[in-house]
């Protein structure tokens, strides 16, 4: 018979996390940062769970946390002062960091997730502008005066 396991709290997730070579310090706006291989993410302490994301996995630029970004043609590091093309080696990085912290915390591996790195977002060149409103064209059917 099964045992239930009883869940981790915050703090024994941190330890098993800096038992595997993470390296952790207080984050900006609370949290705390977790890094390794030159990526991280920010973590916090919420009800029901060893740890949630309050900053995804992505690269550090200048200790900050920035996103992935998809533009279709190529992925971006998008930081709130840069915006840099990510190298074959920065993905990786971001990859390997994503797949060791999510089985750490106890996290849902997803399969799409496991076949290469995911963007936060995703805007491609021939998109653009269309989330615009468009005015819907007249309707024959409909009497466009009185009657």
């Amino acid at each position: 018979m099964k045992k239930k396991t009883r869940p981790q709290t915050f703090e024994e997730t941190l330890d098993l996390l800096r038992s595997h070579g993470f390296e952790m310090k207080p984050a900006t706006g609370g949290g705390t940062l977790v890094t390794k291989y030159g990526a991280g993410a920010i973590l916090v302490q919420v009800e029901g769970a060893a740890a949630a994301f309050k900053v995804r996995p992505g690269m550090l630029v200048k200790g900050e946390v920035a996103r992935l970004l998809d533009r279709g043609y190529q992925k971006f590091i998008k930081s709130s002062q840069f915006e840099l093309p990510a190298t074959a080696a920065q993905l990786h990085a971001i990859h390997t960091f994503n797949e060791e912290l999510t089985q750490l915390t106890g996290g849902m591996s997803l399969y799409n997730e496991s076949l290469g790195t995911t963007s936060d977002r995703y805007l491609y060149d021939r998109l653009a502008g269309r989330e615009a409103v468009q005015p819907r064209g007249a309707r024959p059917w409909e009497l466009a005066g009185g009657h």
